[in-house]
């Protein structure tokens, strides 16, 4: 098959999910109820890393619906997405960064995704002319990057991947280019079987201006012989990968396991990047979010256990007024810096707020 032809073969409905797992009538209704306003789609590779005979298996817990989704505390916009649209598709929040929505689309649908709004719905976020975007970024000098995302616009035909590539490439402003793909996670044959998308990106990654690829492995069980050859191809291909791991409640809020997989990713030539404060997202903040003072114990206890080169990550918070890094915990306080800011008056401030043991978000603290 194709990679298009395996893309459909993804399990997408409780009839499918029920060739893997057995649910009460009770159940069954309450994931009819989550998936009716959340779509799943779950790849036949990611859910063949499932042990079903563990309730608690990580994977589980990232790609399949639960009645913990029927819970509406937090916001589906946490970060202010909407604030800085600059026209449809085209966020720009970031003086040097201009982010595309290139689609509403993902190879498999995570429960915890912070635009649950969107993703696998009908919306009017994404992109209706690439070109519009285009000329926004080649009229704004500023900016020196673009962050294609989504959705994951390496679901897209390769096609259509060289058009925005080619329509990116001859604005001079520009260093580089980055999409946001969780592929080589939970979709590894999309690259590893399309030799003509592997070319493209060859071709396009200049020794002055590369391709970056971020993806996000978050937990060492994603780390495969499959996902590593997705992995080593792009790299063949002059291509930079980083990783942005999100910290979940019973997934990787465990010293142990991050530390693992941090040391894993550098093994297979993927630079740490960020790990994420799970944002309080609606319908996913209760299940996935863990307290920002807990989480700040097991940063600093995984870093124990990690040399030089996986610790370079940095423990930030995608907040509304920027990217906030959290420096760590003295006395009654927790200190943090803004590591990057919509205003960029703020960029390097450092600050702090008095602790609250149970807070995850900066909103929360005093």
């Amino acid at each position: 098959m194709t990679w298009e032809d395996e893309l459909g073969e993804a399990v997408c409905t409780i009839e499918q999910l029920k060739q893997y797992i057995e649910l009460t009538p009770k159940e069954e209704e309450q994931l009819q109820k989550v998936i009716k306003r959340h779509p799943m789609r779950v790849t036949r590779y990611y859910i063949s890393l499932i042990d079903w005979s563990n309730p608690n298996d990580p994977i589980r817990r990232m790609a399949i619906p639960s009645e913990g989704e029927l819970d509406l505390s937090g916001s589906y916009d946490t970060s202010g997405e909407l604030e800085n649209t600059k026209l449809t598709g085209l966020q720009h929040k970031y003086s040097q960064t201009a982010l595309v929505l290139a689609t509403n689309r993902c190879a498999s649908y995570c429960r915890y995704c912070f635009r649950k709004r969107l993703v696998g719905l009908p919306n009017k976020e994404v992109v209706e002319n690439f070109g519009t975007a285009v000329e926004y970024i080649r009229e704004h000098n500023e900016i020196n990057n673009v962050l294609i995302s989504g959705g994951d616009p390496f679901i897209l035909p390769t096609e259509i991947i060289k058009e925005f590539l080619e329509m990116l490439s001859d604005i001079p402003h520009l260093s580089f280019i980055r999409f946001g793909t969780k592929v080589p996670v939970i979709f590894p044959e999309r690259i590893s079987e399309d030799e003509e998308l592997l070319m493209l990106l060859k071709k396009c990654s200049l020794e002055d201006r590369r391709i970056y690829v971020v993806t996000q492995f978050n937990h060492p069980k994603e780390i495969t012989n499959r996902s590593i050859e997705a992995v080593g191809r792009l790299i063949s291909s002059n291509v930079i990968i980083n990783n942005q791991s999100v910290l979940l409640k019973g997934v990787n809020d465990n010293p142990d396991i991050l530390a693992e997989l941090q040391n894993k990713l550098v093994s297979i030539g993927v630079n740490p990047y960020y790990i994420f404060q799970c944002r309080p997202v609606k319908r996913a903040k209760r299940r996935f979010q863990v307290p920002l003072y807990r989480g700040n114990e097991i940063i600093e206890d995984a870093k124990k256990k990690i040399n030089g080169h996986s610790k370079r990550f940095r423990y930030i918070m995608s907040h509304r007024t920027g990217k906030i890094e959290i420096l760590g915990i003295m006395d009654d306080y927790i200190y943090l810096k803004y590591h990057q800011a919509k205003d960029p008056n703020n960029i390097g401030e450092i600050f702090k707020r008095k602790i609250n043991k149970r807070a995850g978000w900066l909103d929360d603290l005093d």
